[in-house]
């Protein structure tokens, strides 16, 4: 074995809330964590502006910041936290081998994967530049719904997911519109029917999204158009949701990770484990369903738990921490 091959007794792949928790657990157990950060540091949660739906900000925190402080204190624990990205796994054999930006290989008994999941975007120019402003562009209906209570607000998407955000911001904003790119719906006909029959939600079929219109700073409304007709309209909109699904960055998993259809890693219901005995899954990554900090954050937890048991019961000479029980 080369001496250039880096030993860890703990590697966790993905920064965000699931694995900067998962990295104060394991640091707590004396796992000694090494993080990479990932292409994205901090994850999903550093283009958010304000997150005020986690515990312990009773003010709020933007999302950069409250990553800032979760680095924070995993490195107060003494979590050696890195840029750069896995680029390549084998988790064929005994030892779970990792490569870092193609290069550097690295040999892990524990591996806790956090890479989450991004929200598909149109890609529209427009669209982008007011995402990055933090200026009214969301893919999370519940994270954000709540800065558009009373106002008049526009949601692309035609499935499960979209209905279901449409309709949690019927219960907050003045008018929904629901702009759906087909002549029905992707839906199940129960979802479906539950934004028909909302009063405050508007639909248009056969409508595409032309541009996000703005003053510079923050969205004013939407050009769409429609599809059969060729025609256009401006809708006023202070808000737009875009819930077309979510793709989990999993790819480099999926020779040695069972996953659904979508990509989803899955685990074991009520833990972390994957069917690679020592690789542990958390957030986004696996969850398909809720999407939230705090969700992902206690998944966090509980795979820097799986993984110090997992150690214990392979090494009798390391013993379960008893300080992440108190």
């Amino acid at each position: 074995m080369s001496d250039t091959i880096e030993k860890l007794k703990c590697l966790i792949i993905g920064s965000g809330p699931a694995g900067y928790t998962a990295a104060i657990y394991a640091a707590r157990a004396n796992m000694s964590p090494v993080l990479y950060q990932g292409i994205q540091p901090g994850g999903q949660l550093t283009t958010t502006n304000e997150v005020e739906n986690f515990p312990g900000y009773p003010e709020g925190v933007t999302g950069p910041q409250m990553m800032m402080e979760l680095q924070k204190q995993a490195e107060r624990f003494e979590t050696d936290v890195r840029d750069g990205w896995i680029t390549k796994v084998d988790f064929s054999g005994d030892v779970h081998k990792v490569w870092v930006n193609d290069t550097k290989e690295i040999h892990c008994d524990t591996v806790i994967i956090s890479t989450g999941a991004s929200a598909k975007y149109l890609g529209i120019e427009s669209e982008q530049k007011y995402l990055k402003l933090g200026g009214g562009v969301s893919a999370c209906a519940v994270c954000d719904g709540f800065f558009y209570r009373n106002h008049e607000v526009v949601i692309v998407g035609a499935g499960d997911s979209a209905c279901e955000e449409a309709h949690y911001l019927s219960k907050l904003c003045k008018k929904v519109t629901m702009l759906v790119r087909r002549d029905e719906f992707r839906a199940s006909k129960i979802m479906a029917a539950r934004v028909q029959n909302t009063e405050n939600i508007e639909i248009l079929f056969n409508t595409e999204t032309e541009e996000v219109l703005g003053d510079g700073q923050v969205v004013t409304g939407v050009r769409v158009l429609n599809n059969k007709t060729k025609e256009t309209q401006d809708i006023p909109a202070t808000g737009f949701f875009v819930a077309i699904g979510h793709k989990p960055n999993t790819d480099i998993f999926k020779d040695f990770i069972d996953m659904d259809e979508t990509g989803y890693i899955k685990n074991v219901p009520g833990r972390a484990l994957t069917n690679v005995e020592g690789v542990f899954v958390c957030g986004d990554a696996a969850d398909h369903v809720y999407r939230q900090a705090v969700t992902a954050a206690g998944t966090g937890c509980m795979a820097a738990l799986d993984a110090e048991r997992y150690l214990a019961a392979k090494d009798s000479s390391f013993e379960v921490s008893t300080s992440n029980y108190n």
